[in-house]
């Protein structure tokens, strides 16, 4: 008998269920009179993921139900959290969420039924380009970072959406059996130029997050050990580089080093955040006892520190387990892909998930120098949300043309016996 059976996704559904209406019904009753607000935004959240759930696992059966059910639980905790310190930023992220929900699906359906990929490879590498120039000449700047770009009343991070075409192109260049050599230095300068500017635009989580993506697609597209260590030292360089070039990667470092020196200045975020982190201590202080809100973003970058004070750091590493989960699901997906197109694009979706959550959640920890990218899934933002419900569809759609594809060799086998 096995006692470690894997629980079912309908279990784990109910739980999920169970959790975010008992935690919005608590924070309702923090005020009085009752916050009917709060039990509202908790019966829309459940209501969505039911809607979600049952019409995607009718209309492809092979759907990957663990993948959807960690991002919905990433997206419950992290709306959680910012209702109760902020609302405002719950009812924002609620409408992201759905609206995620609305690209993710439009991105499977596209993806299962576009095949023609080579006319766009030109057009993605023009567009790509121009969001990047445009948001360094025509950018706002916010948290120093210089990545935010305004279309009228919306504000949106183009590398979010550039990192997908960015897959996207190294995919299509990497899928031939032999790389021409056109296409590889095309694919090294357009990498080259991505990562540069995004070191330009002082946005050091995703320049990172890029050249980690375009590292770990590379070797595992070739297995080319000496170019893909040629590749990591000159990223290393670049890195080494950057350090002595510009001002603001020398503050990182430093203050990540001794934050504690700079308490009052630089090192408050990442002090507060250690403190907030360290005040919960393993069982947390107790949804709305703590004071997450002293910690700056803490619905952001630092939504994580917020989560551990008051749920507990055994929370943490759950969450921590989560995005394992999805981590390793990624994975799967793309091993069983035929296609080689396909599965590089998979491994390249969960590669950007994977370092943009350890990116995030090393600052946090004080692992790695405090870099400003989001925590997937959870952190409050738009652009954030719709990039990752973005990879998230086109994981599904993989997935689901896996499970077609091994349903009709299975029925090809058995009609072959008959």
């Amino acid at each position: 008998m096995n006692i470690l059976k894997r629980p079912s996704a309908i279990s784990l559904l109910y739980v999920i269920i169970l959790f975010e209406l008992s935690a919005f019904v608590l924070i309702g009753f923090m005020t009085t009179p009752f916050d009917y607000m709060a039990l509202a935004v908790g019966v829309a959240m459940v209501t969505l993921l039911l809607v979600q759930y049952i019409a995607l696992t009718h209309f492809f059966e092979n759907l990957d139900r663990y993948i959807l059910i960690t991002a919905n639980v990433l997206a419950a905790i992290g709306i959680i959290m910012q209702y109760r310190v902020n609302p405002e930023l719950a009812y924002k992220q609620l409408i992201w969420l759905g609206a995620g929900m609305i690209l993710m699906v439009c991105a499977l359906i596209f993806f299962m039924k576009f095949k023609n990929w080579k006319k766009f490879f030109y057009p993605i590498i023009i567009l790509s380009i121009l969001l990047l120039v445009s948001s360094l000449v025509f950018g706002k700047t916010i948290n120093g970072a210089k990545n935010w770009f305004k279309i009228g009343i919306l504000s949106f991070q183009p590398s979010e959406f550039v990192k997908i075409m960015f897959v996207f192109i190294i995919a299509f260049i990497l899928q031939e059996a032999k790389v021409s050599k056109k296409n590889f230095l095309i694919m090294c300068f357009y990498a080259a130029f991505c990562i540069g500017m995004l070191v330009l635009q002082k946005d050091l989580g995703a320049a990172l997050l890029f050249a980690g993506t375009f590292f770990v697609m590379y070797f595992v597209a070739t297995g080319n050990v000496f170019v893909s260590l040629g590749m990591l030292g000159v990223g290393t360089g670049g890195a080494v580089a950057s350090y002595y070039l510009f001002d603001h990667v020398r503050t990182r470092v430093e203050v990540w080093l001794d934050p504690w020196s700079q308490y009052s200045g630089k090192g408050y975020q990442i002090v507060q955040g250690l403190i907030s982190m360290a005040t919960g201590g393993l069982f947390g202080t107790g949804l709305g006892l703590g004071s997450p809100q002293t910690v700056p973003v803490y619905y952001s970058d630092y939504i994580f520190a917020a989560v551990c004070e008051e749920f507990g750091i055994i929370i943490g590493i759950i969450i921590m387990c989560f995005y394992l989960v999805f981590i390793v699901r990624g994975s799967l997906i793309a091993v069983n892909s035929e296609n080689k197109f396909y599965s590089l694009v998979a491994f390249g979706c969960t590669t950007l998930i994977t370092l943009q959550s350890f990116i995030i959640l090393g600052g946090v920890i004080k692992l790695i120098p405090l870099t400003g990218v989001t925590l997937p899934f959870m952190s409050y933002g738009g652009s954030s949300m719709m990039g990752c419900m973005l990879l998230m569809g086109i994981l599904e759609a993989i997935a689901i043309q896996n499970g077609d594809r091994r349903i009709a060799k299975l029925a090809e086998v058995s009609s072959n016996a008959d």
